[in-house]
């Protein structure tokens, strides 16, 4: 009794190893091959459980995921004017025939990134060599991109994989050629610096020499106005007195006779040496008389 209850149970234990053995899961983000002493037997695909023959047969898996093929160090090219430049560039790739993937590079990822590596430096090679610096730098570098990507993938396809797209990164002059550019360039910004610094100053100078001659001949009307004012109210007053004293001479004579007694009496100090009959004295003289 006991004895066939061990048998069953070594039984299951056996089914359930070979059950075990003929499943494989297949991830979403793979593919798979079954192979049978070797040689391929079908591809799956789709995502979920698979079935094989244990022992018989074996499951190898591949990344379906889209993949990045960086270059790493940039790579120097020529361009058509016979210039170096770097350029730095990545691919994005993926596997779309699993098998043909297999039969071409075994499945070694390594060797599929070699391939395209040197897929996409030929190309790139060919397109740089048609072109000028300024149409790979940015006039052209779309459609040198896109060139260049459909060119891959026309190769790729080949062994089972598909580029997506091809961007350049970065593309600068070599180090020796930067620092003589940027030299240049350096000069021709103090150039045009300086350029414009003179062109500042003659322009500053002129404003300035404008402004001088303004005031000078705002000066000179405004003095011209105010000798004009000046001589018409002394030329008013003088009319005006002469309209005044011209009726009573003899008062105008007084009057004046005052003025000067009043200049010439106005400090103690002041000393005068006259004679005393003189024309000086007439109305100190008759002061008196008129009372």
């Amino acid at each position: 009794m006991n004895k066939s209850i061990g048998n069953l149970l070594m039984g299951a234990v056996a089914v359930l190893v070979l059950l075990s053995m003929s499943i494989f899961v297949v991830d979403q983000r793979q593919s798979a091959i079954v192979f049978q002493l070797g040689e391929v037997i079908r591809v799956k695909s789709d995502a979920g459980l698979g079935f094989k023959v244990p022992l018989l047969q074996n499951v190898r898996y591949f990344d379906s995921r889209i993949l990045t093929l960086d270059a790493g160090e940039p790579e120097r090219f020529i361009t058509a004017e016979k210039k170096n430049v770097l350029v730095d560039s990545f691919v994005k790739w993926r596997i779309v025939d699993v098998k043909q993937y297999y039969v071409s590079v075994g499945g070694d990822e390594a060797r599929a990134r070699n391939r395209l590596l040197q897929t996409v430096n030929s190309s790139m090679r060919e397109e740089f060599g048609k072109r000028t610096i300024n149409e790979v730098v940015s006039g052209a570098r779309d459609k040198i991109m896109e060139v260049l990507r459909t060119k891959a993938d026309t190769d790729a396809r080949k062994i089972g994989v598909e580029v997506l797209d091809v961007r350049l990164k970065r593309v600068d002059f070599p180090l020796e050629i930067s620092e003589s550019v940027y030299r240049r360039m350096d000069a021709e910004r103090k150039r045009v610096a300086n350029e414009l610094r003179a062109s500042g100053a003659a322009e500053g100078e002129k404003i300035k020499a404008d402004a001088d001659r303004q005031r000078e001949i705002i000066l000179a009307e405004a003095y011209r106005t105010a000798q004009q004012t000046k001589g018409e109210g002394d030329a008013k007053a003088s009319s005006l007195y002469a309209s005044a004293f011209g009726r009573n001479p003899e008062f105008y004579s007084f009057y004046r006779s005052l003025e000067a007694y009043k200049q010439s009496f106005k400090n103690k100090s002041d000393v005068m040496v006259l004679d005393p009959s003189s024309a000086f004295f007439k109305y100190l003289k008759s002061s008196g008389k008129g009372g």
